[in-house]
């Protein structure tokens, strides 16, 4: 048998199993994709989402009412209520047609942080250093490195004068 007839016959094998292997592993044979959603042209409309938050701030406030004040800064208390209240606000406006987080929403949200939430600063407030201090801090890692480097270059020349 002639060598190029051979090297036909196995490259023509190997594509017909290539092709019969990739047509088996296909997800999108045989599918129906009509149940896919099309895109939807919904204006977003600003009065009936401030409504929508409204209404999700009050259930909010609701759930809150039974956190005692004083385990409002510990996350762990409310963590339930707060995830409830965030995929409120998040379905609502993509339901109207608004994109989630947008400026509205940001701006109930935020009132919704200062009204619950205005007191739970650090009980230690943390300030920079003095400059010295900083400086010396970036300072010393930056001369390390540059001494590191200079080692090894120069370990690396004495290796080459002693071997």
């Amino acid at each position: 048998m002639d060598t190029n007839l051979l090297t036909l016959f196995k490259l023509s094998l190997i594509f017909a199993v290539n092709m019969l292997m990739t047509r088996s592993l296909s997800d999108a044979d045989g599918v129906d994709l009509s149940f896919t959603q099309q895109p939807r042209l919904l204006q977003c409309n600003q009065t009936v989402l401030l409504l929508e938050m409204e209404r999700c701030g009050e259930r909010f406030r609701s759930d809150m009412s039974h956190i005692h004040p004083d385990d409002r800064c510990n996350l762990t208390h409310f963590i339930r209520e707060y995830h409830v209240f965030s995929s409120c606000t998040e379905t609502n406006a993509e339901r109207i047609g608004c994109f989630w987080p947008n400026p509205a929403v940001e701006r109930f949200i935020i009132s919704i942080h200062k009204h619950f939430f205005s007191n739970c600063s650090l009980e230690q407030v943390f300030i920079d250093p003095p400059d010295d201090t900083l400086t010396l801090l970036i300072l010393v890692p930056v001369f390390l490195t540059l001494a590191m480097v200079v080692l090894v270059v120069w370990c690396s020349k004495r290796s080459d004068l002693l071997a």
